[in-house]
């Protein structure tokens, strides 16, 4: 699990720090451009839902119950779902492109073919977790795009693409990258011929079956509404260029994400296993440990973001276009913080008898979500900075609902004596160094700020020993280098 985890987090830290030069060196020359990618996508993450309609997390519910024949007749079943719901949206899409008078409809067909792309990662992965190959998906998930649009955009600034053929260039990357994730799981995992699916519904109901991937497709769409929403509607209100903003904003404050997302797709199977044998004494183990150790990296890449980034960006060329994205980074940053400290609460919840509360406390933060982000644009000047506080607001209340209902569920919180000494510590380390006065020089500003602020936190929880899995890293590296 460790090895793991170790290679997962590494590949998606090798595609954030590829996005995150691009964000800093690239995606500036043209934010115009960079809004409607990122327009484009939201259409598709808004298919994408439809398109899987349960089928990834049903994969991971039943897996562990099921005989070695019924998982992959399970799987197949779930490739079917793709394939059957795609093909209807698609005939939908072209019926009703005569009737519609919007003048973006057209990218709803861009967006589609990405949707699939999407659709057939997130179950291939899915699978690859369950088998332990978790490592190369992740490596072409997150690289792949990571790498094709900075290309793209490099092809579209000189004039080698108008931003159509850039536009088909990124669809093509996403087709390439979901080939080669399903080639890569079918060698691992080889499935049998037929499509009776008769055996399998005799070991898992149908009922059973269709009320939990109905309610993880409304935990899904929830999802994007409250998550994703922000790309589609910016430009709706604001310009594809406001959107370019912030969306720059959100590539480098969800960077701070990315051990999560780890930790949370790994874990998965484990957290399922654990429900499902009622052991919710190690699961409230896990729940702390992995909650506190997302806090720690979360905190230590926050704090040097704060003390960091404006001397960052006047070290760059386009510091003029990198600027409005600050406010951004600050409150989605301290979003993304809030969600790591509090574990893997939406999996618990997920995998347990419970789900269904995931679907409510989803489009609770949905309705709230798109609520704020209306008064804020309509009602207020904020702008691009109104949407980071309503997806703030949104998401504080999600998190608290759901360790709320946990509580009451399991009596399980993802916090201990330990983790409240290392919150009270962070903070104490930060305010000492954000009341440090700025030095004139932005390198030396931010190595004596940024820098020494991370290593001081390093040391003293490693001295502490608040943190399992950081002192269990840190002394196997200090073994490797005695031998």
């Amino acid at each position: 699990m460790h090895k793991q985890a170790f290679w997962f987090t590494l590949i998606n830290y090798l595609g954030v720090a590829i996005g995150v030069v691009s964000t800093l060196f690239v995606y500036p020359y043209d934010k115009e451009f960079l809004g409607l990618v990122r327009y484009v996508d939201s259409i598709a993450q808004m298919f994408f839902p439809f398109m899987v309609f349960g089928g990834a997390q049903a994969l991971i519910h039943f897996y562990p119950s099921l005989s070695d024949d019924n998982k992959k007749q399970l799987f197949k079943y779930s490739i079917f779902t793709i394939l059957a719901v795609s093909l209807l949206i698609l005939i939908f899409l072209i019926l009703v492109n005569s009737f519609v008078d919007w003048k973006n409809y057209h990218y709803l067909f861009y967006a589609f073919p990405i949707g699939i792309a999407i659709a057939f990662t997130e179950l291939f992965k899915r699978q690859a977790t369950n088998i332990e190959r978790l490592e190369m998906p992740t490596f072409y998930e997150k690289i792949i795009p990571k790498i094709a649009l900075p290309l793209i955009f490099g092809l579209l600034i000189f004039g080698y693409l108008n931003s159509i053929n850039a536009l088909l260039a990124f669809i093509g990357a996403y087709i390439i990258m979901f080939v080669l994730i399903i080639v890569y799981v079918l060698k691992h995992f080889k499935l049998n011929s037929g499509f009776n699916f008769k055996s399998l519904f005799k070991e898992v109901p149908k009922n059973e079956y269709y009320k939990y991937s109905f309610y993880s497709f409304l935990g899904s769409f929830g999802a994007f509404l409250a998550f994703r929403i922000d790309a589609f509607m910016i430009p709706e209100f604001l310009s594809f260029e406001a959107n370019g903003t912030f969306n720059i904003g959100v590539a480098l404050a969800t960077s701070l994400a990315i051990p999560a997302t780890g930790m949370f797709a790994i874990y998965g199977p484990k957290i399922s296993s654990l429900i499902k044998n009622d052991d919710f004494e190690e699961l409230g183990k896990k729940y702390i440990d992995i909650a506190k150790l997302l806090f720690f990296i979360g905190a230590v890449l926050y704090t040097s973001i704060v003390l960091g980034i404006d001397s960052l960006f006047q070290l760059l060329p386009k510091y003029d276009q990198l600027v409005d994205s600050i406010p951004i980074i600050f409150l989605l940053g301290a979003n993304v913080l809030f969600n790591m400290s509090t574990g893997f609460n939406s999996e618990i919840i997920s995998y347990s008898k419970y789900y269904r509360f995931n679907i409510v406390s989803i489009l609770i933060l949905a309705v709230l979500n798109i609520a704020l982000n209306l008064y804020f644009l309509i009602n207020t000047n904020l702008g691009i900075i109104g949407v980071a506080y309503a997806s703030l607001i949104s998401m504080v209340t999600f998190n608290c609902l759901k360790l709320i209902f946990i509580y009451q569920k399991f009596g399980i919180l993802p916090f201990d004596r330990d983790y409240f000494k290392l919150i009270i510590t962070v903070g104490l380390v930060f305010f000492v160094f954000y009341l440090m006065p700025d030095n004139d020089n932005n390198i030396l500003n931010l190595f004596l700020k940024a820098g020494l602020c991370s290593v001081v936190i390093l040391i003293i929880i490693y001295k502490m020993k608040w943190v399992y899995s950081f002192n269990y890293w840190i002394e196997k590296l200090f073994k490797l280098g005695k031998q």
